[in-house]
């Protein structure tokens, strides 16, 4: 079979489901880049039933719905795969007040997790709001 032309979906979360493949996930309408996250068999799964990004938290090791304490959920519209069908495109509806964990000076969240450039002289600069 080949991923590139198949309508068939074939993930391969290894064995026993616990492979890590990237989720990029972005902003439906905007197109801002919110997260570079990763997936297992679970959270994909959990993703597909409650229409809500889930994730695969490497630190914590354990599922991840992003939102569930903080209430800045992220409500999926649509999920793409690439060509090779090893990386996801969560497209998603931010529900609450931004994505990132990260808080501003004012205490809400930046909207995306890339809320800094990196300068000329190679020095971090707030961009995002």
């Amino acid at each position: 079979m080949n991923k590139e032309t198949t309508n068939k979906l074939s993930i391969d979360f290894g064995e026993d489901g616990k492979k890590l493949i990237p989720v990029v996930t972005q902003d439906f309408e905007s197109k801002d880049v919110l997260i570079l996250a990763f997936a297992n068999k679970d959270a994909f799964e959990e993703t597909i039933k409650s229409r809500y990004a889930t994730y695969y938290s490497r630190s914590r090791q354990e599922l991840w719905k992003k939102g569930l304490t903080s209430g800045d959920m992220l409500e999926i519209q649509e999920i793409r795969i690439n060509c090779e069908q090893n990386s996801l495109l969560y497209l998603v509806r931010p529900v609450g007040k931004g994505a990132c964990h990260v808080k501003k000076e004012d205490g809400l969240p930046y909207k995306s997790c890339y809320y800094r450039k990196i300068s000329d002289e190679q020095l971090l600069e707030n961009v995002g709001s």
